[in-house]
């Protein structure tokens, strides 16, 4: 043990991290990210903020994490903040001869699993194009043997000019791997695409590359076709829950988070999709981009996605409430010591099968999700009978499975021709996955 502790020392740590082991649910580590290296480039931009719940999500999942904070973004984020998130001491100078004695940066390079650059701004996209190594930043970019992994961040103007789509084409023939960006609003008040990935994201991709599903991350801007298959194409998308009300204060809900939706919608817009989400109460932030309208009922959600049709490909992620409240209470109700109201319920419309019987309007692809306890794959194939659904993605949602309100989720996919079984994966990678599903079924049918 004390041979393993000097031998850290002397590669350059300064402290003792221990991996941290998440459970499934099924009593087995996420061993995915576990012992995993990863040397994380800050560079200069309003989005290196988002890099600070990047390293916690890493370092839930077992990795370790060293940090190479450039001159711009130490103007954004401190060195102080992303060493006590990493457990690890924070490079930032090329010249320092006690950095180059104990951690030179030949060995920094190398010692890392994947290189991650958030933000990948676009001055740094292109010193890295033309094989600059002015600071200790793109030094290790240039000296590394391993992988990399960009998250750009910039101006939509900028993300669009030709020399940053000409340097991103660069980076990406030479094996650089990108996530991202994003489009919606930006701090400089310009709306487009350009903004970083947002980290769980991020944190797909590296899970994604770990697992061997370099295909999952986004391909170069000279395959902007293949990129975005789903331009000109029309997605829905529901998600959370429903809260059906018993009377002003109460109401009868489910634990669903809205996760798997919310990810679902923004890979859809990745692909460049014209998305609508429709959300029942969640506690998460709206997707940048992606037209959200917001709802409390599964009446009020139904008559959002009958306003949204007609669209290519409907997905209908969102937990609704099976039965309301045949009268809701107009005041609270009270105790009056004779006993628990009977609350007599009455059932509520089933949204999924009306889109599949909307005649004209029904969606080209109907996705439906099936939340179950036990007989999963059995419930799924009589639900997609029974609704009129093309697919439907059946996941167990027991409570030892972690699925509602977790970042983690099990899929059987079942259509016409079977079922197809998904393996533990990641929300966001479960939705990159469907999107490219619905992708491909819609360019076959074309």
């Amino acid at each position: 043990m004390q041979e393993r502790v000097a031998a850290r020392i002397r590669a350059g740590y300064v402290c003792i991290t221990v991996p941290i082991c998440i459970f499934n649910g099924h009593g087995e580590p996420q061993a995915l990210l576990s012992s995993k290296r990863i040397l994380l480039i800050v560079a200069g931009g309003i989005a290196a903020y988002k890099t600070l719940e990047l390293i916690r999500r890493l370092r839930e999942r077992g990795a370790s994490v060293r940090c190479i904070l450039t001159k711009g973004g130490a103007q954004f984020v401190t060195p102080l903040s992303l060493a006590a998130l990493s457990g690890d001491r924070v490079y930032d100078d090329l010249f320092s001869l006690t950095d180059e004695a104990a951690m030179g940066h030949i060995e920094l390079s190398r010692d890392a699993d994947l290189l991650v650059v958030a933000p990948a701004t676009a001055d740094l996209m292109a010193k890295m194009a033309a094989g600059m190594a002015d600071d200790l930043a793109t030094t290790a970019l240039l000296a590394t043997d391993k992988p990399v992994l960009i998250a750009p961040a910039m101006n939509v103007r900028m993300w669009e000019h030709a020399a940053t789509r000409a340097n991103v084409e660069t980076l990406a023939s030479r094996g650089v791997l990108r996530v991202g960006p994003g489009a919606g609003d930006m701090a400089c008040g310009e709306f487009g695409e350009g903004r970083m990935a947002e980290p769980a994201e991020i944190l797909g991709a590296i899970e994604s590359f770990f697992r061997g599903d370099v295909a999952a991350v986004s391909p170069s801007a000279g395959a902007q076709g293949k990129a975005r298959p789903l331009a000109g194409r029309k997605a829905l998308v529901t998600s959370g829950p429903t809260h059906e009300a018993i009377d002003p204060v109460r109401y009868i809900a489910n634990r669903s988070s809205g996760k798997q939706g919310h990810a679902i919608a923004r890979a859809l817009a990745g692909l460049g999709a014209e998305t609508v989400l429709v959300s029942g109460p969640t506690g998460l932030a709206d997707p940048p981009g992606i037209s959200v309208i917001h709802v409390e009922s599964a009446r009020e959600m139904l008559a959002a996605c009958q306003k949204a049709l007609p669209v290519d490909v409907a997905v209908c992620a969102a937990a609704v409430s099976d039965w309301r409240m045949a009268q809701e209470a107009g005041q609270k109700l009270k105790k009056n010591g004779g006993g628990p109201p009977a609350l007599a319920l009455t059932e509520n419309p089933d949204i999924l099968r009306t889109l599949g019987e909307a005649g004209n309007l029904r969606p080209g692809l109907l996705v439906g999700f099936a939340a179950e306890t036990e007989k999963v794959v059995e419930h799924a194939k009589a639900k997609r009978k029974k609704k009129g659904a093309d697919w439907i993605l059946a996941n167990d949602v027991s409570p030892a499975t972690g699925t509602f309100g977790g970042d983690a989720n099990v899929i059987h996919l079942v259509d016409d021709s079977g079922v197809e079984d998904w393996p533990r994966m990641s929300k966001e990678e479960v939705a990159r996955r469907l999107a490219q599903r619905i992708a491909e079924n819609i360019s076959i049918k074309d």
